[in-house]
């Protein structure tokens, strides 16, 4: 009976957890809509010039801000462009004359392949790094760890960018230039997924995967050494945490190896709030690195925004907008319930 009770508590506790968090994630993403919206009529941009052009008609520039439903009250407005979003209609591109929603299709898995390469280097060299500056607090590693990230913190993004092509492509030509694929390659494989190096490699074509590689390798490796910069610091400043808890005092007398209680214990404690890190720091690689996609010609969503803006096509950035509101708000919403899996303390909170 006891036990049955525990269980009857814990799905009531994951289920308030659940309403919560969709409740918030609700309101958030309502929130998000609004501003959005809000953004593209307060920004000092003509949508109707960027339609018909600054020599229109009276006549002309009236019917297309008619046709916009610009001349409707605010509210209305609004609710018209709800309606919209929500059938994943953004609008159509002035820029390319496409649907939004079929631009954004197009230029995020660049985005999405790019951010997922960085964050596994950031991932990969950062925790352990972190690991390793905690465990020796105030040593020489720890200096060089914590140079390392406040380089990565301080540097100018697009300034790592050109002295990295500077370097590597144009010095020692070590690596392919801007640009997601050469052209002499672009036909050696069908783009099913979008991203190039899972494309290439399902399809067994390893010179068009090696050309692939030898392009996203510096733009990846810059981003993910921000990603680095960040992660390392956390993992340091948790792992410092853990590391001072009665548990692993214990440990050590017991006799237990100390690169179990580091590598396993203290480790394993401090990835709970890792997993937080990890995926805001994915998030903001996902948001579209504007910077690094135009220094590299990437053809991704940070490129795409970019463009758009400088073209005057609003419908394009705030339909792009919305899309990364979108996904921070669900990579937090994974973290937070991610979060509740891992940390036993939640999972058994009463």
């Amino acid at each position: 009976m006891t036990t049955r009770t525990n269980r009857g508590r814990r799905g009531a506790l994951w289920l308030r957890k659940l309403v919560s968090t969709l409740g918030t994630v609700a309101v958030t993403f309502l929130g998000l809509l609004v501003v959005t919206f809000l953004i593209g009529r307060v920004v000092p941009v003509d949508p109707v010039l960027s339609v018909v052009g600054d020599r229109a008609t009276q006549a002309q520039y009236d019917a297309a801000y008619h046709a916009l439903g610009l001349d409707k009250p605010l509210v209305e407005q609004f609710w018209i462009w709800l309606q919209k979003v929500f059938q994943g209609d953004f609008g159509t591109s002035n820029l390319t004359t496409r649907p939004i929603s079929q631009d954004i299709a197009r230029v995020f898995p660049a985005t999405l392949e790019l951010a997922t390469v960085s964050i596994v280097i950031g991932t990969a060299f950062g925790i352990p790094m972190g690991v390793w500056a905690a465990v020796r607090q105030g040593k020489l590693i720890d200096q060089i760890v914590r140079v390392v990230g406040l380089v990565g913190y301080s540097a100018p993004v697009f300034w790592l960018g050109l002295m990295g092509l500077l370097l590597f492509y144009f010095k020692l030509d070590l690596i392919s230039g801007p640009g997601r694929v050469d052209i002499s390659y672009e036909y050696d494989f069908t783009p099913k997924t979008g991203l190039f190096l899972l494309d290439t490699a399902m399809q067994g074509a390893w010179p068009a995967f090696r050309n692939v590689f030898s392009h996203i390798i510096l733009p990846a490796s810059l981003l993910g050494y921000l990603s680095l910069a960040y992660i390392s610091r956390m993992t340091r400043s948790f792992m410092l945490n853990e590391l001072a808890q009665e548990y692993i005092t214990t440990a050590r007398v017991k006799g237990v190896p100390e690169w179990r209680i580091i590598w396993v214990q203290a480790l394993r404690n401090a990835a709970v709030p890792l997993v937080t890190v990890v995926a805001l720091s994915y998030a903001n690689l996902l948001e579209g690195s504007v910077l690094t996609e135009t220094v590299f010609a990437w053809p991704g969503l940070g490129q795409y925004l970019t463009n758009s803006l400088q073209n005057a096509d609003m419908n394009a950035v705030l339909g792009g907008t919305l899309v990364i509101g979108a996904i921070f708000v669900g990579l937090n919403m994974f973290s937070d319930l991610l979060y509740t899996l891992l940390d036993a303390r939640t999972r058994n909170q009463k």
